[in-house]
C-alpha cells in the first residue's frame, strides 16, 4: 500500500498538473481519490501508482522536447487507468475516461483532444516524427526497460504476476514476442536524452529476459 507521504507527493503533482487550468480544490480532489481507486484495484502489481510517479519524473527529466507539457502530463495520470490483462480496449477506454473525467473539470476541449490522442498512442508505442510530446509519454512510459539490474527483474516478475491467469508455457511465448517486437525496432526511445542514455541498457534488460524467459531460469 502506498505509504501517506507518497501520496501526499503524488497529489502536490497532481495540483501541480492541474494549476494552468484554475481546477477548484475540491473538484480536484474528488478526480484524485478517483484516480488512486482505479490504479489501486486488484490484480495490478506494476500498473499502479508508483509507475505513474515513475512516468512523471521521466517526463519532468524530458519536459524540454514537448510542446504541451501539461497535456502530456494529464496524459500520464490517465493512460493506464482502465487495465485489465484478458482486455484489448484498454487504452480506447482509459482514453474515454480521460475525457470524461477531465471533461467535468472543465478543461479545454484542446486541451482533452490532445490528452486522449497521446493516451490512444500508448496502444502501439508509436509516434510520428513531429509528434514530440507523443514521443516523450511513450519514452517515459517504457523508461522501465532501461532500469537498473535491481529494478528490472522486478518490472518482469510484477508484468508476470499480473498475467498470473495465463499458463507458464504461454506466457513464456507472449511475452518473447513482445519484448523481441522492440529488439525489431530500429529505436526503442524516440527522444535524443533516452536514445543516448536509455537504449543501450534497454535493449540489453530485454536480452537478459528473452534469455531467461527461453531458459527457464528466471532473473
Amino acid at each position: 500500500m502506498p505509504t501517506e507521504n507518497f501520496m501526499d507527493i503524488l497529489f502536490s503533482n497532481w495540483q501541480h498538473t492541474l494549476q494552468p487550468f484554475g481546477v477548484d480544490q475540491v473538484a480536484a480532489e474528488k478526480a484524485f481519490n478517483s484516480l488512486v481507486a482505479a490504479y489501486s484495484t486488484p490484480g495490478r502489481y506494476y500498473h499502479t501508482l508508483k509507475h505513474i510517479d515513475r512516468v512523471l519524473s521521466t517526463i519532468e527529466i524530458l519536459q524540454g522536447y514537448t510542446n504541451n507539457l501539461a497535456a502530456v502530463q494529464l496524459a500520464a495520470w490517465f493512460h493506464d487507468v482502465v487495465y485489465d490483462t484478458q482486455a484489448q480496449d484498454n487504452e480506447q477506454r482509459s482514453a474515454d475516461y480521460a475525457f470524461e473525467l477531465l471533461s467535468n473539470l472543465n478543461i479545454p476541449e484542446s486541451t482533452i483532444t490532445t490528452v486522449t490522442r497521446l493516451i490512444l498512442n500508448t496502444k502501439a508505442h508509436q509516434a510520428a516524427v513531429d509528434d514530440y510530446d507523443s514521443q516523450v509519454l511513450l519514452d517515459a512510459d517504457l523508461a522501465i526497460l532501461a532500469a537498473n539490474p535491481i529494478q528490472y527483474p522486478e518490472y518482469a516478475h510484477a508484468i508476470r504476476q499480473e498475467y498470473s491467469w495465463v499458463a507458464e508455457a504461454d506466457y513464456i511465448t507472449g511475452r518473447q514476442q513482445v519484448l523481441e517486437k522492440f529488439l525489431q525496432r530500429s529505436l526503442i526511445y524516440f527522444t535524443p536524452l533516452m536514445l543516448e542514455f536509455a537504449e543501450p541498457s534497454a535493449r540489453s534488460n530485454i536480452q537478459a529476459e528473452i534469455q531467461s524467459l527461453t531458459s527457464g531460469c528466471g532473473f
